[in-house]
C-alpha cells in the first residue's frame, strides 16, 4: 500500500458526492451557455451583441469552473472558489442591470433576471459551489 498524501486526498475529494453533482450541473451549463451563445453570436449577432456575448462569458466561467473541479487539488479549489465569487458577482450584475435597462437587453442571457429562465440555478450554484468548495477547503 502506498501512502496517500494531503493533496492527493484534496484532489480526490473535489470531484466526489456533491462535488459530483457540482461537476455534472457546471457540466450542463457549460454546454447549454456555449451551444445558446454560440447560435445566437451565429444567427442574430446584431439584433443583442451584449446578450450573447455575456453568455459566451458565462460558458467560459462555467467551463473553468467544471474544469476545476475535475481537476481537484489545493490550487484549483482555490481557483475554482474565486471564479464562484466572480460568477456570482456576475449574476447579480446582469441580472440587476437587466432589470433596470430592459433596452439594453433585447434578449436574454443565461443570467438574465439572476438566472429566472433557468430556474434561478444560476444564482443557486455558485453559493453551493462556494459552501462546497470552503468545506472541502477545511478537511
Amino acid at each position: 500500500m502506498g501512502r496517500v498524501t494531503v493533496t492527493e486526498s484534496v484532489r480526490s475529494g473535489l470531484g466526489r458526492g456533491p462535488g459530483r453533482l457540482l461537476v455534472w450541473v457546471y457540466g450542463v451549463f457549460t454546454v447549454a451557455a456555449a451551444s445558446r451563445s454560440i447560435v445566437q453570436m451565429a444567427l442574430h449577432f446584431g439584433h443583442a451583441p451584449l446578450a450573447y456575448v455575456l453568455s459566451a462569458v458565462a460558458a467560459v466561467v462555467y467551463a473553468f469552473i467544471t474544469y476545476s473541479l475535475v481537476r481537484g487539488g489545493e490550487t484549483a479549489r482555490r481557483a475554482a472558489l474565486v471564479c464562484c465569487v466572480l460568477e456570482l458577482a456576475g449574476v447579480v450584475t446582469v441580472g440587476t442591470w437587466t432589470l433596470v435597462d430592459r433596452a439594453a437587453f433585447p434578449d436574454a442571457t443565461v443570467w438574465s433576471d439572476y438566472g429566472m429562465g433557468y430556474l434561478f440555478i444560476p444564482v443557486i450554484l455558485p453559493v453551493t459551489a462556494m459552501v462546497w468548495l470552503r468545506r472541502a477547503g477545511a478537511r
